[in-house]
């Protein structure tokens, strides 16, 4: 006859403890991307939600002194980076992170968009040295390519005034974001390259 193998037998409550201590133990904090669901806001100013992908989701808490001096507000929908530690809630038996910082994700996707671009236009030859136009050491004429209104456009002008005194300057304006502003932007480039004496 068989004898079955002597094995520990746990209480729930001591299955709970364990299990909160080896994921506690067993992961650093990390951060984890993912869409806000599932966005609770309780009288006690603790926040919890639930962080999904296509394929999963994990429950969320972010208690109240983690969120001070945090600038993203996290809403239903929106993709973020949580910065958390992993856990066990023992009373339930929930698996959840506990968040310590928040971030929005848009940074990353914007980064990634801009390699992929970057790898487009080197496969393209755009970037190779016999494209580029020489710069002279003293323009005749600068055209200055972006928003008529806002601080940046105010810097280039006050910068170039301090430097180049009596230099013509050429203001194309254009949008500078939103769905329209890659299109106007080239052909602003388009247009300055056929402004005579322009040099840059």
């Amino acid at each position: 006859m068989l004898t079955e193998p002597r094995l520990a037998t746990y209480s729930v409550t001591e299955l709970n403890r364990t299990a909160r201590m080896l994921l506690e133990t067993g992961f650093p904090l990390i951060w984890v991307e993912g869409e806000v669901s599932n966005l609770s806001r309780p009288a006690s100013g603790h926040l919890y939600l639930t962080l999904k992908d296509a394929g999963a989701q994990v429950r969320c808490a972010w208690f109240k002194p983690q969120q001070r001096g945090n600038r993203v507000k996290p809403e239903n929908g929106k993709l973020v980076r949580a910065f958390c530690r992993v856990t066990l809630y023992e009373a339930r038996g929930d698996y959840q992170l506990v968040i310590q910082e928040l971030r929005e994700a848009g940074e990353g996707l914007l980064q990634k968009k801009f390699e992929e671009l970057k790898q487009r236009l080197l496969a393209q030859g755009l970037f190779e040295q016999r494209r580029k136009r020489p710069l002279p050491a003293w323009p005749r004429r600068i055209a200055v390519i972006t928003s008529a209104s806002g601080a940046a456009v105010r810097d280039i002008l006050t910068t170039l005034k301090r430097r180049f005194r009596s230099l013509p300057v050429v203001l194309i304006p254009v949008t500078v974001q939103g769905d329209s502003a890659a299109a106007e932007i080239a052909a602003a480039l388009q247009q300055a390259g056929e402004i005579p004496h322009v040099d840059v």
